[in-house]
């Protein structure tokens, strides 16, 4: 799913646009015990309730496609009979009145969820009416081409309001506040099926995560049936991993300085692709190549590759770019400067020490102080 597909699905959870039909939850205690079980016509709740929900519900759309918003695909094997994915689609298509298979669906994810504290499984079943696309892709049609029905799962920490005090109107008076017990943001939820090419695809699934470390790799394998995928920051190591791996000890400043300069060019040029930018073991190889890296030196990465990331697996590339700094660290000195700046540091060697060269103007600030640099 890219971001337009994205925003037309989170737009659907809005009082003038909802097709949810039915919402049922379980809240879950530390002890990984049921205390409360719901079901409900969504259309039921009074409007500040619904409000409410749709902030969690749009929530667990939202952050970076490949660091919060993670497409995952279900292995062949794994579409078989008897398969989470057989149960995924049999959940969705019971539009969540099944008691059995929705406590089932509870089952599996207390079993398999990693989370020492209270928290909330929502799950809602919703039905969006495709409208069509103008012909210069721009504006919609009423009328429509194709039904999107899906299940969205949102995962939310339970916990105790913050003590303090509070006034109280009807008394008049600054008193100890109650503690309540509040439903937070998601830390993880799934959107079944995908919605690609503004049409569902049962091969895929749309998994968020709060923190981008943090997949619940389990829960994800055991649940969903999911293909085991990387983290932003595994990516991010893996990446790092293939360029020491091929350079060896010839770890030069000014390759790795290329590096960065031509993967943030490459993102650049990318910006308003409405896909994010991947880089298969091909691409990273003429990265490398198109940075300096002479061809002895890449012999071993097509096995590097394959060993270190996997022979059919892509890198995000803004998951193992940095794109706000260029980061420069001794053991003694951090030196950052502006991504698209990188070009300033050079490294020197000065009446025989080697040293980190960077050029200035007049204008320098020591503690917020200016200084003269003349």
């Amino acid at each position: 799913m890219n971001k337009k597909e994205i925003l037309e699905i989170r737009k659907q959870f809005t009082p003038e646009n909802c097709a949810i039909t039915r919402i049922c939850g379980c809240y879950v205690g530390s002890d990984k015990e049921e205390r409360l079980k719901f079901k409900e016509a969504f259309l039921s709740f009074p409007e500040e309730e619904a409000f409410k929900y749709f902030d969690i519900f749009k929530k667990a759309l939202s952050g970076t496609i490949g660091k919060n918003l993670i497409h995952m695909g279900f292995p062949l094997d794994r579409e078989l009979s008897g398969g989470a994915h057989e149960f995924l689609r049999n959940l969705k298509e019971s539009k969540l009145t099944d008691d059995a298979l929705v406590d089932e669906f509870y089952g599996k994810v207390i079993e398999s969820y990693d989370f020492g504290e209270n928290y909330l499984i929502m799950l809602v079943h919703a039905v969006y009416d495709i409208p069509g696309k103008a012909v210069d892709g721009n504006g919609m049609f009423d009328a429509s081409e194709n039904l999107y029905e899906h299940i969205l799962c949102c995962i939310c920490p339970v916990a105790l309001s913050k003590a303090g005090l509070c006034y109280n109107p009807s008394i008049n008076s600054i008193q100890d506040r109650i503690r309540d017990w509040v439903v937070g943001e998601p830390t993880n939820g799934f959107l079944f099926p995908a919605f690609n090419d503004r049409t569902p695809d049962l091969h895929h699934l749309l998994f968020y995560s709060k923190k981008p470390e943090e997949l619940q790799d389990y829960f994800v394998a055991s649940v969903l049936g999911c293909s085991e995928v990387m983290s932003a920051g595994t990516q991010k190591e893996s990446f790092q991993d293939i360029i020491v791996n091929t350079l060896k000890d010839d770890c030069d400043y000014t390759v790795i300085r290329t590096i960065h300069e031509n993967l943030n060019e490459m993102i650049e040029e990318a910006k308003d692709e409405p896909e994010p930018l991947e880089l298969g073991k091909q691409e990273v190889r003429k990265l490398l190549a198109n940075s300096g890296i002479p061809d002895e030196k890449l012999k071993t990465f097509e096995k590097d590759y394959n060993e270190i990331i996997g022979a059919h697996r892509s890198l995000l590339a803004s998951n193992i770019a940095e794109t706000k700094k260029f980061s420069i660290k001794t053991p003694e000195v951090v030196v950052d400067v502006n991504a698209d700046q990188s070009g300033i540091v050079n490294i020197l060697e000065i009446s025989g020490i080697k040293c980190l060269v960077i050029p200035i103007d007049d204008e320098v600030e020591v503690n917020g102080i200016a200084v003269n640099a003349k």
